[in-house]
C-alpha cells in the first residue's frame, strides 16, 4: 500500500513538471507571437495560459490580442470576469469602459465609467488611482469628477493633484486657485508649485497668462492676508517676468513685515544689477542702508549704492566726466562718514579708481590705496585687488616698472589661483608696453591654459598680436610704436594714441598691423562717442581684411554700435546675421544669435 502511494506521488509530481514545462513553453511562444504582432497565433496560447495564470502580464497580452483581432465578445467577457475577481473594481470598470470606447460604444462606455465613479472609495490613494486611469484615457472631465467626489467625501491632500489636472485640462484659473489653496495649507510646497506653474504656463512668454497668474495671486493675498507665502510668490512672479520694480514692492513689504536684516533685498538688488535695472537695484540697496549699521549688510549695501551709480555711468558713451566727478565726491563723503576700515576697503578702492582715472588726482588715489593695503586684518584677496588697482594707476601714470613690481607681488602670492593669473597677464602687458616682447610672449604662453576663460582669451589675443606682427618681423619699430599707442590709449590720451598709429601707417604702409590699427582706432572712437568714425574704421576691416582674425570682431562691433548707440536695429540685424553665417566659430556667436532672435523672432532659428 505504501509503495502504491509512492508511485502515485511520483506520477503526480511528474505530471506537474510536465505541465509546468509546457506552460513555460506556451508563455514563451505567446510572448513571441504577441511581440511580433501575430495576434491570432498569440490568442491560441494566451487562452490556455489564462485558465491557470491570472497574472497582469497574461491579462494585458490576452486583452490586447483580442482587441487587435476585433474579438469584442471574448474581450468583453475577459474584462467582466476580471472585474469580478479584481480587488479594486473601480479601475476595472475603467478597463471595461476603455474597451467600449475602442469599439465605438460610447454610451456603454459612459455607463462603465459612471459605475467606476460610483464605486470610488474614500482616501487619497483610491482617488489618485482612479483619476490617473481616466487621465490615461484622456477622460479629463471624469478625472476631475473623481477628485471632486473624493473631496466631498472628506478626503484631504488632493489639491496638488487637482491643480495639475486642471492645468492639463487648460483650466488655468482653476489650476491657480487649487495651487493657492495648497500653499495656504502647506507652504512647504512653494518650490514645487513654482516649478509647476513655470513649466505648465510659460507665463514669462505669454502676457495674457501672466495677467491671470497675477490676478490669482493678488486674490489669494486678499483672501489670506496673514500668509506670507503669497507675497513671496509675487516676488518670484515679478522676478520671472523681469519686472524687478514690481518685485521690490513685495520684497520690501516682506522685509518690513518679517523684520528681516535685508538679505532678501540684497539678493533682489544683485539680480536687478545683473539685468541692468539700476534704478530698482538702488532702491533695494538704499532700503538696506536705511536699516542702519545694525544690519549685517549695512556696509555692503552702502558700497553697492555707489557701485550701481558707477555701473550706470559706464553704460554711457562718451564718458560723462562731470557725473564721474560728482560720484567721486559722494564716494568720499560716504567714506568719511563711515571711516576707513576693512568693511569699507572696497569702497576706498573704487574711490581711488575714480580719483585717478576721472578726476586727475593720481597722488590722492595712490595714497588712499596704500592706506587700504596697510589696514590690519584685511582679507588677502582684497589686498591683492588693491595692489592690482594700484598697479593699473601706476601704468596710467606712465610708471610701468613700479606697476610691474606690484603685479609680481600678487603673482608670487597667488600662484596658479585666478588672481595670480590676472597678475601675470597684467605683468605681461606691462612688458609688452615696454617693448620687451619676448618676455611678454613667454608669460602669455603660460597663461593660455588659464582656468579663467576671460584671462585666457585676453592672453591669447595679445599673444597672437605679438606672434603675427613681431616674431616674424626683423623690424621692431612698428610693433614698439603700436604698443606705445596702446599705452597712451590706456592712459586716456586718445589723440596722442591715434596720432602714433597714423604715423605708423605713414612710415610703414601696408604693414601687417594695418587691421589691428583700424580695430584699435574703431574702439577708441566708440569709447569717445564718435560712433560714425568707429563704423568707418570697422567697415575698412570687413572690406580690406575680411579673411583676417579681426573680421568677426569688426562685424560684431558694427552691429553693437548700430544696435546699442545709434538705434538702428534693422541695420544691426544684417551684421549679426553675417557674423552667424560667415564666422560660426566666433566667440561672439552666442550673443549675436540671442540678439538676432530678439530683433527678428520670426527667423531667429
Amino acid at each position: 500500500m505504501r509503495n502504491l502511494r509512492k508511485w502515485g506521488l511520483l506520477l503526480a509530481f511528474s505530471g506537474f513538471l510536465s505541465t509546468s514545462a509546457l506552460s513555460q513553453s506556451d508563455r514563451e511562444l505567446a510572448t513571441y507571437y504577441f511581440e511580433e504582432g501575430s495576434y491570432q497565433q498569440a490568442v491560441l496560447y494566451l487562452e490556455q495560459l489564462w485558465k491557470h495564470d491570472k497574472s497582469q502580464e497574461i491579462y494585458d497580452m490576452y486583452y490586447a490580442s483580442l482587441v487587435a483581432t476585433d474579438d469584442f465578445e471574448r474581450a468583453e467577457d475577459l474584462v467582466k470576469k476580471r472585474i469580478r475577481s479584481k480587488g479594486n473594481r473601480a479601475t476595472a470598470y475603467v478597463d471595461l469602459g476603455e474597451l467600449y470606447v475602442r469599439f465605438d460604444r460610447r454610451e456603454q462606455a459612459m455607463e462603465a465609467f459612471n459605475e467606476a465613479l460610483e464605486l470610488l472609495g474614500p482616501g487619497v490613494g483610491n482617488a489618485q488611482q482612479l483619476a490617473n486611469a481616466f487621465v490615461e484615457l484622456n477622460e479629463l472631465d471624469l478625472a476631475l469628477a473623481v477628485y471632486e467626489k473624493s473631496a466631498a467625501m472628506g478626503t484631504k491632500g488632493l489639491a496638488y493633484n487637482l491643480a495639475n489636472l486642471q492645468g492639463i485640462r487648460g483650466d488655468y484659473p482653476g489650476m491657480l486657485e487649487s495651487f493657492c489653496e495648497l500653499l495656504h495649507e502647506r507652504p512647504t510646497y512653494l518650490r514645487t508649485v513654482q516649478n509647476s506653474i513655470h513649466r505648465t504656463t510659460r507665463f514669462y512668454e505669454n502676457p495674457e497668462m501672466a495677467g491671470i497668474i497675477r490676478t490669482s495671486l493678488l486674490r489669494a493675498m486678499q483672501a489670506y492676508p496673514e500668509d506670507i507665502i503669497f507675497p513671496e510668490m509675487l516676488v518670484w512672479y515679478f522676478n520671472a517676468l523681469g519686472d524687478f520694480a514690481g518685485a521690490f514692492q513685495h520684497a520690501r513689504s516682506l522685509d518690513l513685515r518679517l523684520q528681516e536684516d535685508g538679505a532678501r533685498l540684497m539678493e533682489l538688488g544683485n539680480t536687478a544689477v545683473a539685468n541692468k535695472d539700476f534704478a530698482t537695484a538702488r532702491q533695494c540697496f538704499e532700503a538696506v542702508v536705511e536699516k542702519g549699521p545694525d544690519s549685517r549688510y549695512f556696509y555692503i549695501a552702502s558700497n553697492e549704492v555707489l557701485q550701481v551709480r558707477y555701473a550706470e555711468l559706464e553704460q554711457h558713451l562718451p564718458p560723462d566726466l562731470p557725473a564721474y566727478r560728482t560720484l567721486a565726491e559722494d564716494y568720499a563723503d560716504t567714506l568719511d562718514a563711515l571711516g576707513l576700515s576693512a568693511e569699507t576697503a572696497v569702497m576706498a578702492k573704487d574711490l581711488a579708481h575714480l580719483k585717478a582715472f576721472y578726476t586727475g588726482d593720481i597722488a590722492g588715489a595712490i595714497a588712499l590705496l596704500e592706506q587700504v593695503i596697510d589696514l590690519p586684518g584685511l582679507y588677502d584677496p582684497l589686498v591683492a585687488l588693491c595692489k592690482l588697482e594700484l598697479g593699473d594707476i601706476y601704468v596710467f601714470d606712465d610708471n610701468i616698472w613700479e606697476a610691474s613690481l606690484l603685479f609680481s607681488q600678487v603673482e608670487l602670492d597667488f600662484g596658479d589661483d585666478p588672481m595670480g593669473h590676472e597678475a601675470k597677464f597684467r605683468n605681461a602687458r606691462v612688458s609688452y608696453f615696454g617693448g620687451n616682447f619676448d618676455w611678454a610672449q613667454s608669460q602669455l604662453d603660460a597663461l593660455k591654459a588659464s582656468t579663467s576663460k576671460l584671462i585666457s582669451n585676453d592672453a591669447i589675443d595679445l599673444s597672437l598680436l605679438i606672434t603675427d606682427n613681431y616674431a616674424l618681423d626683423t623690424i621692431t619699430e612698428p610693433m614698439e610704436q603700436f604698443a606705445r599707442a596702446e599705452l597712451l590709449a590706456l592712459q586716456h590720451r586718445y589723440p596722442d594714441a591715434e596720432a602714433a598709429l597714423d604715423s605708423l601707417l605713414t612710415d610703414w604702409p601696408g604693414h601687417a598691423l594695418e587691421d589691428d590699427i583700424l580695430y584699435r582706432k574703431a574702439q577708441w572712437a566708440r569709447l569717445n562717442g564718435r560712433f560714425e568714425d568707429a563704423l568707418t574704421f570697422l567697415a575698412d576691416i570687413t572690406a580690406l581684411h575680411f579673411d583676417d582674425v579681426l573680421a568677426d570682431d569688426a562685424l560684431y562691433w558694427t552691429a553693437k554700435i548700430l544696435d546699442d548707440h545709434l538705434n538702428r536695429p534693422s541695420e544691426a540685424l544684417t551684421y549679426y546675421e553675417q557674423l552667424l553665417f560667415d564666422h560660426p566659430g566666433s566667440l561672439y556667436v552666442i550673443e549675436a544669435r540671442e540678439r538676432f532672435r530678439t530683433l527678428n523672432p520670426e527667423q531667429g532659428d
